[in-house]
């Protein structure tokens, strides 16, 4: 049920709530939301156009007579069991996107890592060009994890500090449409790498993150068994090769975030889920979004 001013508009069975979602690309998206009690929809991040229903066609909604779009409209398609499949704007077809995930999950409350432990230093390989896929995909170098992720990540950033080392993050909750981007840009044969956008991946939940070390002493980057997202069997947490002292390493970040309640992702020895990821859902929300009073985008 949306509400307004305390007040219901629209019950779950509604036309209109049913077609609250994302279409179309990554490259444009056609956001499609409720905004002071009226479908809206944004496009390419310009411009909100609220529409008004069409009286004759409850699938057909009409923009206003100003902005890019004056007299025309959108119209939404269903399949043969009526579910929302696609919008049409003007012979334009924007495929519906994956939405929410339905279940009982738990409130994201996204907690920026450093406001936990400002010692925790970040290099967000998504926000610069140093990353597998050679480009920018976030609009800030932040880091975000579930409050409880970010606290475990906090004591385990603590008890490395015994040993003369600090963590650096890559990467946390990583929106839902930057995973499929991977997806579809890895080739088949090395996707053990990369998160199914189908069933989406534990940083889209915000219960994962990516990490390396560095020396407190000398503030040294720490060489491993294999680089940040290299996609090769020296990326994976058994392997044999290497130095004795890059395994050790290894084995020391596994075992502390182990005991703060994270598991290592069986391919890649710098990911590390947290033991409660199935509890949270699917976010979608940019880095530089987190946040902001209004969820709509």
């Amino acid at each position: 049920m949306l509400r307004k001013r305390g007040e219901v508009l629209y019950e779950e069975g509604d036309t209109v709530v049913a077609l609250i979602g994302e279409y179309g690309w990554d490259h444009n998206i056609l956001f499609v939301f409720e905004r002071d009690g009226a479908l809206t929809v944004l496009i390419e991040w310009l411009e909100r156009y609220p529409l008004t229903a069409d009286p004759e066609d409850p699938d057909r909604f009409h923009f206003p007579d100003r902005g890019l779009y004056p007299g025309e409209s959108l119209r939404f398609l269903r399949d043969a069991e009526g579910r929302v499949t696609g919008a049409d704007l003007s012979g334009i077809v924007f495929a519906r996107r994956p939405g929410p995930e339905e279940g009982d999950f738990l409130d994201s409350d996204l907690a920026r890592i450093t406001d936990l432990d400002p010692t925790i230093r970040l290099d967000v390989r998504y926000a610069g060009e140093n990353n597998f896929m050679g480009t920018a995909f976030y609009q800030v170098a932040d880091a975000f994890l579930q409050r409880p992720a970010a606290e475990a990540l906090a004591r385990a950033h603590a008890a490395l500090g015994d040993h003369g080392y600090g963590v650096i993050v890559h990467d946390g909750y990583r929106p839902w449409r930057v995973t499929k981007m991977f997806f579809d840009a890895t080739p088949e044969h090395q996707r053990i790498f990369v998160a199914d956008p189908a069933s989406g991946s534990r940083h889209n939940r915000g219960a994962a993150v990516d990490i390396e070390l560095y020396d407190l002493a000398t503030g040294e980057v720490q060489v491993f068994v294999s680089g940040y997202d290299e996609f090769s069997e020296r990326a994976f947490p058994r392997y044999a090769g290497g130095t004795s002292e890059q395994r050790w390493l290894r084995e020391l970040v596994r075992q502390v975030m182990e005991r703060e309640g994270f598991d290592v992702y069986e391919h890649e020895w710098w990911h590390f889920d947290y033991g409660a990821w199935e509890r949270y859902g699917i976010q979608n929300v940019p880095l530089h979004r987190i946040g902001e009073g209004d969820p709509a985008p």
